[in-house]
């Protein structure tokens, strides 16, 4: 079996799955072969070497699609090595909110002990309140847009991540 890398992703604005084609891009730049998903479209992860999930952070919850995806995929995922990132800042971008990101993600992951994961990341997120539905866009409308994405950061991150998983 090649070196293969699963990408799964969920997204709720585009905002997570345009920072998933970014990684991809990078991994793929390094030689690794990618195949990028919807993580509630995957059936199986048993044709892969290693798994990347990401998903946005989103009212303090880690999207559906990828807590699914955990739950749905939990046997392999014990057998191989998996990497998460979560996309939060997205209003201020200040050292407080980077925390209480962070802090927020390992609650979310916490609600999986058996999960190991050997690479957790978080990345800057993107608001636009024009994207928000009813009542969210009524409570949010004041703020302005925002895109804390760091596409430098996010494209080291990621070169950095080709090596760890070229090595396992």
């Amino acid at each position: 079996m090649a070196n293969k890398i699963l990408l799964a992703y969920a997204t709720k604005y585009g905002s997570t799955k345009e920072v998933a084609e970014a990684v991809a891009k990078t991994l793929e730049n390094k030689g690794l072969d990618v195949d990028m998903q919807q993580a509630s479209q995957v059936r199986s992860v048993k044709e892969y070497n290693s798994v990347i999930l990401g998903a946005p952070l989103y009212m303090y919850r880690w999207h559906k699609h990828a807590v699914q995806f955990l739950k749905r995929h939990e046997k392999m995922l014990k057998t191989m090595p998996v990497v998460v990132f979560a996309t939060g800042p997205s209003f201020k971008g200040d050292e407080k909110e980077w925390l209480e990101t962070r802090e927020q993600f390992s609650k979310e992951l916490a609600n999986f002990p058996w999960f190991k994961p050997i690479e957790v990341e978080v990345l800057g997120g993107k608001f636009d309140p024009a994207n928000l539905g009813f009542p969210m866009k009524h409570f949010l409308k004041d703020l302005p847009a925002a895109d804390l994405r760091d596409w430098d950061a996010i494209a080291a991150w990621a070169a950095e991540l080709a090596g760890k998983l070229q090595a396992k």
